[in-house]
């Protein structure tokens, strides 16, 4: 399955667990490091955990894929996903505003998503 397909899935498991501010970087052509990163949060420890939570049951129902490394799951403030060419964030408001990923990873192509479907696209 490819990188696409597979973000896709991962950002429809999240909404499905209402993450807040859905945003897909495409990266590939600026980093060796990943095609895709998803950012993303939950207002809580616990809706992290949920999240998380769907998105690996998600990938591997419907991609029979296990991230190869997870942090921060336990403390639910920052949990990463890391899928080799997806690399999955779920931060709590405070983290996803101090650490700024967008900002970060703002020369790669910003796509936004919500309620299930792409919203938006633009190149940054």
């Amino acid at each position: 399955m490819d990188s696409s397909r597979l973000v896709e899935i991962a950002a429809v498991a999240c909404d499905d667990r209402k993450a807040g501010d859905i945003k897909l970087l495409k990266v590939d052509a600026v980093s060796s490091i990943a095609d895709w990163i998803l950012i993303t949060e939950g207002l809580s420890d616990v809706q992290v955990r949920a999240i998380v939570s769907n998105v690996e049951k998600t990938l591997k129902e419907e991609a029979d894929i296990l991230p190869l490394r997870k942090e921060g799951i336990n403390e639910a403030k920052w949990a990463l996903l890391d899928y080799g060419d997806l690399i999955i964030n779920v931060l709590q408001p405070n983290e996803r505003k101090f650490y700024d990923l967008e900002s970060f990873w703002s020369n790669g192509i910003s796509h936004n998503f919500a309620n299930n479907r792409l919203i938006e696209l633009k190149d940054e």
